[in-house]
């Protein structure tokens, strides 16, 4: 690996992790336009306010999208490996609102954006 480029590990655990954020938003999207049991009344009659689950898809989505541009972004300009391993970090834990990734999406980008911030390139000889 030359000095320029950040580890090849944050930018598949970040992609990856972002795509499994997008996955479960657009599940989630599927989910309630489709009338998933939330909005079937099995919550006592009431159901699960429709507004609120719109929020929670528009979270999961642009949280999902903005980690993969993270990940993309990081391997791209390598010299920037810091702000975008923020960007992959805090998005990343913002997803947690809309599914995180089923879980392991939310870690997977977490680990990565980790890992782009304690990256430090090697010492010149």
């Amino acid at each position: 690996m030359s000095s320029q480029e950040t580890p090849l590990t944050a930018f598949i655990l970040s992609l990856i992790g972002g795509a499994f954020i997008l996955v479960s938003g657009f599940v989630l999207s599927l989910w309630s336009l489709y009338g998933g049991p939330w909005f079937n009344g099995m919550m006592g009659g009431f159901g699960f306010p429709y507004n609120l689950m719109v929020g929670f898809e528009l979270v999961g989505l642009v949280s999902g999208a903005l980690v993969v541009l993270g990940a993309i972004m990081m391997r791209v300009h390598p010299a920037e490996h810091v702000a975008w391993g923020v960007i992959v970090l805090v998005f990343s834990i913002t997803s947690f609102l809309g599914m995180g990734g089923f879980m392991i999406g939310a870690l997977l980008g977490i680990a990565g954006g980790a890992l782009a911030l304690s990256w430090r390139p090697p010492a010149k000889a």
